[in-house]
């Protein structure tokens, strides 16, 4: 199933026109994201004779957005990325990733192209519906995410009968949001499906945000019965708002005592060179074939998962 999914994909990118890259698994620079770590190892040898610490990407994100301001075209990668800490049912700390990118495309256009791939990939067509994060917190747990205090969140799976609530003391809000959203939502989404877009401003990762009433952040999660397979933005082209992210992310980490790793400055200097108007998306490949072949843990779909690494 594995090797038909990869040879599919390769075919279907190449009917697009999207070109297939290559860019480096190691990187003097790791993701700043607070809530993810990188592995790192240590490079010994010329030009390095006391070592040089290198991060082991978690996303092949940051070099292909160098080769789109390079002038690269649409492009895609499949490859493997690390996470340290991440092991359980839907989780492998090395996971094959599906990244590519579209210049002139925004979030919902690249949704389009996302559907398109994954409905050819699947056994026989799944229903598909598109909603806001905000209708869906309005219809499943009728609250408005983008306005409920912490407290009222915290009623909310209170109410829902979320097991240990009351012994949690979460940070702030989008942690609560977060923790409606997997115990509460997910499991109710049901067969087929979901895309969910337009998330609140405060979870905009790398994407762009919409001014508004409220803002929002250009970006979209694929759900395939209630497992989230993929993530995709409106790609954010701004070096000072990109490095003030980065900042944020940062004082973040030190607040929660987690690791200071240096931020992408190339990534940095080819936004300020420009980023042409694009969309991205990251799909786990792992997850997609536990849909396709009704596997419960991903160690089913990967040949070597870390007990047997």
């Amino acid at each position: 199933m594995r090797a038909r999914v990869i040879a599919a994909i390769r075919a279907f990118f190449h009917r697009q026109g999207v070109m297939e890259v290559e860019t480096p698994v190691c990187s003097r620079y790791a993701t700043t994201d607070p809530t993810i770590e990188s592995l790192v190892t240590r490079y010994t040898g010329p030009g390095a004779p006391a070592g040089l610490p290198l991060y082991l990407h978690t996303s092949p994100e940051f070099p292909m957005k160098r080769l789109l301001a390079a002038g690269s075209g649409p492009i895609y990668q499949l490859c493997k990325v690390f996470r340290d800490g991440e092991s359980g049912r839907l989780h492998n700390p090395e996971f094959t990733l599906l990244e590519w990118y579209r210049p002139d495309f925004d979030h919902h256009r690249l949704m389009d192209e996302v559907e398109q791939l994954v409905q050819g990939l699947l056994m026989e067509p799944k229903p598909v519906r598109r909603i806001s994060y905000q209708a869906l917190f309005q219809q499943q747990l009728q609250l408005d995410p983008h306005q409920a205090s912490a407290g009222q969140l915290r009623d909310c799976a209170l109410n829902q009968g979320v097991s240990g609530v009351e012994r949690l003391d979460l940070p702030h809000r989008d942690a609560w949001l977060d923790l409606l959203m997997t115990h509460c939502i997910e499991p109710a989404m049901g067969p087929g499906l979901c895309f969910v877009y337009d998330y609140p401003a405060s979870q905009a990762a790398l994407s762009r945000v919409r001014p508004g009433t409220p803002p929002v952040a250009e970006r979209f999660e694929l759900y395939i019965s209630g497992v989230e397979v993929a993530n995709g933005f409106h790609e954010l082209t701004d070096a000072v708002e990109q490095r003030r992210r980065f900042e944020q992310d940062l004082q973040a980490r030190s607040a929660a005592a987690r690791p200071i790793v240096p931020m992408d400055r190339l990534l940095l200097e080819a936004l300020d060179l420009g980023l042409p108007d694009c969309a991205g998306v990251a799909l786990g490949i792992d997850r997609l074939i536990m849909q396709l072949t009704g596997a419960e843990q991903i160690s089913q779909v990967i040949a070597f998962p870390l007990e047997r690494a």
